[in-house]
């Protein structure tokens, strides 16, 4: 891992964010309010000094906590960092930057569970959400980490059954287009 810290977000990204979002957007706010809670460091333990460089952590663990505010799988978020002007700010990205394989989100998942990490994530923004005031005692809040883990990794693995399913009546109609036509009900399962 090479960490990386205090990441400015670059000129042109601040511009055409400010001027595509001119009242902001879930994205934008947890950068501005929120600044940049996740270091690469809170996770180095997950990561190794040799090998290909991974993608920052504490990048991912922004992406991670966007990806379950916004109800996304692991594909949409990835797709998200991709093309989205707004997450592009947060992450502090070149608006040309092409993202990361959606695989990635997954891998970083199961890093923070395998070296018991996973509540890093949550403490931090809960640290700096109660210092700035965005958080009040008394009020009702989720604390278990791992529910947000939980609920992105049960959305990926809905998202996978069914481009499975998907990826399995195509071959078939191209296999046997006789029997899967008395098998199905084109018109029930298009509209499913």
């Amino acid at each position: 891992m090479q960490p990386r810290s205090r990441v400015q977000i670059p000129d042109q990204t601040v511009l055409v964010a400010r001027a595509a979002f001119p009242n902001g957007s879930v994205a934008i706010s947890a950068r501005d309010h929120l600044g940049e809670v996740f270091t690469d460091e809170q996770f180095a333990a997950a990561f190794g000094v040799r090998g290909a460089p991974a993608e920052s952590p504490g990048a991912l663990a922004l992406v991670t906590a966007l990806q379950f505010a916004e109800n996304l799988t692991d594909r949409q978020a990835a797709r998200m960092v991709a093309r989205a002007i707004d997450w592009k700010y947060a992450l502090g990205l070149e608006l040309t930057d092409p993202g990361f394989d959606a695989s990635v989100l997954s891998k970083f998942r199961t890093r923070l569970v395998e070296h018991g990490l996973e509540e890093q994530v949550f403490t931090a923004m809960l640290t700096v959400s109660t210092g700035k005031g965005l958080i009040a005692a008394g009020g009702k809040q989720r604390t278990d980490s791992t529910h947000v883990i939980s609920a992105v990794r049960d959305l990926n693995r809905l998202e996978v059954a069914g481009e499975s399913v998907r990826a399995c009546l195509e071959t078939l109609s191209v296999a046997a287009p006789d029997w899967l036509a008395t098998a199905i009900d084109v018109g029930e399962w298009a509209h499913r």
